[in-house]
């Protein structure tokens, strides 16, 4: 499996929020003009139009807002390369200068164009007075950005203690299994043996070397036919798997460790527990920007395991789900006396 990517690993552990993103860039300006009708407020006098001097202070508020957020983008990635202290007591300091430079321009505007600009204060007043103001907006922004940055450190640590979790549900008994098949085979069919364990060793490696990025629908895709193939040899006409993923973009990015795990809870919950045996039907389709991939299987009535393996392995997927996709991903679970099935629904997303 490939190693996920440097820059989505860094994205994940960044400090600073993305500045050049359109969604950071309007909620910079809601709270910025919530700000300037709060100061317009706290200035108003009753011989004044308040309509007015909202206008004027939300021109200047607005751009400072827009204008640091300018500078951000330019130079996110360089503050943060200083590490996360250096990055806050940076951005800081250049945002009051951004301020400070701001103010005085506003200041010098007033002086040549006096009809159209009017600032009732003197010129130390208005920069102390503005350098005031900015200092607490800012240092009450860089401590949000603290907070949210540790908020999210922790939720990616947490994903990660998960995504061990999962790599440790490489059940005990499927490996015993497998090794009593590959040895058994030794004996009838020593290439199908050499083939059993070169498959055995790439879904090691795959479960035991992946990521908590994500990876490419194809090979995802791969790793979960490996298990299949193992699974095979043990259950034999007992297990088939029908995989209609043909609408599928294989490019498609989705958390590695998504399909093998619910592939192995369909045959150890489902297929294994049947006297005859089943199918595993894997299906997946495109809804617009959406893909929607179902992995089902039918159930032995009356007869049931333990189900905490399946939970946690659905209950991680979910997390994983949340934590790529926020709310435009979902994972449902259809359960019937006689059938089971597993939905999954995420944007799609090709790494480019």
């Amino acid at each position: 499996m490939s190693a996920a990517p440097a820059a989505r690993d860094k994205g994940a552990q960044a400090y600073l929020p993305d500045f050049c993103a359109a969604t950071t860039v309007f909620v910079v300006v809601v709270i910025a003009e919530l700000i300037a009708i709060l100061l317009a407020i706290a200035a108003h006098r009753p011989q004044n139009l308040f309509l007015a001097e909202l206008a004027r202070i939300s021109l200047f508020v607005q751009w400072l807002a827009l204008l640091s957020c300018g500078v951000m983008c330019m130079f996110r990635s360089r503050l943060e390369s200083t590490g996360k202290t250096r990055a806050f007591v940076l951005s800081f300091l250049m945002l009051e200068l951004v301020c400070l430079v701001l103010a005085e321009l506003s200041f010098r505007l007033a002086q040549a164009f006096p009809d159209f600009i009017r600032i009732n204060d003197t010129h130390a007043g208005f920069i102390l007075r503005t350098f005031a103001i900015s200092s607490i907006v800012i240092a009450l922004a860089m401590r949000y950005l603290y907070v949210a940055s540790e908020w999210r450190r922790s939720i990616v640590l947490e994903a990660q203690a998960r995504i061990s979790a999962l790599q440790a549900l490489i059940r005990p008994h499927f490996l015993f299994n497998s090794m009593n098949t590959i040895a058994s085979l030794t004996r009838t069919d020593p290439r199908q043996a050499e083939e059993a364990v070169e498959d055995l060793s790439d879904l090691l490696r795959a479960n035991l070397g992946a990521s908590g990025d994500r990876t490419s629908l194809k090979e995802e895709l791969e790793v979960a036919a490996i298990y299949q193939r193992i699974e095979k040899l043990r259950l034999g006409d007992r297990l088939n798997v029908r995989w209609d993923v043909g609408e599928l973009p294989m490019r498609a990015q989705i958390p590695s460790l998504t399909i093998q795990p619910l592939l192995e809870n369909a045959i150890y919950h489902g297929i294994e527990l049947l006297p005859e045996g089943g199918e595993v039907h894997v299906s997946g389709k495109r809804d617009d920007k959406y893909l929607d991939i179902t992995i089902s299987n039918p159930v032995a009535p009356g007869e049931k395991r333990n189900k905490g393996g399946n939970q946690m392995a659905l209950a991680n997927i979910r997390q994983r789900f949340e934590l790529a996709y926020g709310s435009r991903a979902t994972v449902d679970v259809d359960a019937s006396e006689d059938s089971h099935a597993v939905r999954l629904r995420f944007p799609n997303e090709e790494h480019r």
